[in-house]
């Protein structure tokens, strides 16, 4: 093997290491995680929304005095079903109103969960209704869309309080590695109105932003990376280029 064929296989090879390189601060997330404070956990409490589903509970001292003031529930095995539980739950009118037994026509604009927890419990105590009554709401449709560089894109639904954009991310099968962890788009509707934020995944500093729960109908969007992204095109990047001159260098070499 001549000089000048061993410096075509050297240059084969850098070839394919220089595209296989992934810088690791690109990879990493939350690499900056001792510059922020994260011991207080913050929960979201979202207004209710339109199309919102909501199940409401009702105790009190007196528990046979609590019954009308609650759906009845279906029976059998499978009662306790999310879809069974979502039909006979209350939901948001256009007008942000819920129609609840006894009580009539409830308004729920401007209040979040926890604030129609107390309404209805000051309505119920007030107007003689129920002795030391209990009221729990819980919203039992939300959910969220995730979308691009993740293991399973889809709309995803979830049933707690809050879940965090890492538990969102976990749902949808994380991140792969064309996934920009610079660029993450979030898209978020609230009271009829929509904003977006990028946010660096690298960094802890969304941990202690607004966006660190995700809000029901929640769209999350992971971009490609800039290698993803340059890859598309039929001579996308440096690592390209040079895999093409290198065909053509064998090309050459073959004709003579």
């Amino acid at each position: 093997m001549n000089c000048f064929s061993k410096l075509k296989i050297l240059f084969v090879l850098l070839t394919l290491l220089i595209s296989s390189c992934v810088s690791k601060k690109k990879l990493i997330l939350v690499q900056d995680l001792t510059d922020y404070d994260i011991s207080k956990v913050t929960s979201s409490q979202t207004t209710l929304q339109e199309n919102d589903i909501l199940k409401i509970d009702v105790t009190s001292l007196e528990l046979k005095a609590s019954i009308p003031y609650n759906k009845a529930q279906p029976q059998g095995l499978a009662s306790n079903s999310l879809a069974l539980l979502q039909l006979n739950g209350y939901l948001v009118s256009k007008n942000k109103t819920i129609n609840f037994p006894v009580l009539g026509e409830i308004s729920v604009t401007g209040k979040t969960a926890k604030d129609l927890e107390m309404y209805l419990k000051n309505l119920l105590e007030s107007g003689g209704h129920l002795i030391e009554p209990k009221v729990t709401v819980r919203l039992i449709n939300s959910k969220f869309t995730i979308l691009g560089e993740v293991g399973n894109q889809g709309t995803y639904s979830f049933t707690e309080k809050n879940i965090t954009l890492l538990q969102a991310l976990g749902m949808a099968g994380g991140l792969t590695i064309d996934g920009d962890r610079k660029n993450v788009t979030i898209i978020r509707e609230s009271n009829g109105q929509r904003t977006s934020i990028n946010l660096d995944l690298t960094s802890a500093s969304f941990l202690v932003s607004p966006y660190q729960n995700i809000q029901p109908n929640d769209v999350i969007i992971i971009n490609p990376n800039p290698k993803k992204v340059k890859s598309a095109g039929l001579v996308g990047d440096i690592p390209t280029v040079l895999r093409i001159v290198s065909v053509l260098l064998s090309t050459i070499i073959l004709i003579r």
